[in-house]
């Protein structure tokens, strides 16, 4: 975890400033190993995989050691270059896949666990399996916390919010939803989301195939 006084808030500074932030602990998961297994199980040097992802290679050896974590947008792209989905890196091996997901059950990712109240949680109402059509989850978006940037992918999504308020933008523009507003695009366009306050916002995303 962050420390407290200059240094932490520093640490903050820069991750703000090249969005990533430190390693995460608290759901087991090494994003990095499972990203660096994923490259050498397919044959591709890092400067190969850093060139289809859009970054540097040393980010890239950051992120696969695990010293700093990738935001959603370039998790994405690394996933993409990949050719794997973001569900591979945090599914879980007794993760349930029955026909009932239970309430407090469902599993829970993380993205952004340093920053408790301005980050990000995923709560799959579809457990990860390759034989799904469909993917679905539960963005629980706490105020200032979103997407962090564009995102594009092949497909189609729909999205509900159950609680709170969304701004999102899709081919360029911008749309402001509340409570029970719905949503559907095309995932080729780029898009991303904000909640900009004052509460967390709750918004169901199903899109297909599965990306994430």
């Amino acid at each position: 975890m962050l420390g407290r006084g200059k240094t932490g808030a520093g640490r903050r500074e820069r991750a703000a400033a090249t969005g990533v932030v430190p390693p995460f602990e608290d759901h087991g998961i090494k994003i990095g190993v499972r990203i660096r297994h994923a490259r050498m199980t397919r044959g591709l040097r890092l400067r190969e995989v850093a060139a289809r992802a859009e970054c540097s290679e040393s980010l890239l050896s950051k992120i696969e050691n695990d010293k700093v974590l990738p935001s959603l947008n370039a998790l994405h792209r690394i996933s993409e270059a990949l050719g794997i989905t973001i569900g591979e890196l945090f599914a879980k091996p007794n993760e349930p896949a029955g026909v009932v997901s239970r309430s407090g059950e469902r599993p829970v990712v993380t993205m952004d666990p340093l920053r408790q109240g301005s980050g990000l949680q995923m709560e799959r109402l579809i457990a990860y399996d390759p034989g799904h059509l469909l993917q679905g989850s539960i963005h629980v978006v706490a105020p200032g916390g979103g997407s962090d940037g564009m995102i594009t992918h092949e497909g189609e999504e729909v999205g509900y919010v159950i609680e709170g308020r969304l701004e999102l933008t899709v081919g360029g523009q911008s749309y402001m939803l509340g409570t029970d507003d719905s949503f559907c695009f095309r995932s080729e366009l780029p898009h991303g989301y904000r909640n900009p306050g004052p509460g967390r916002a709750r918004v169901i995303f199903i899109n297909t195939p599965p990306s994430f």
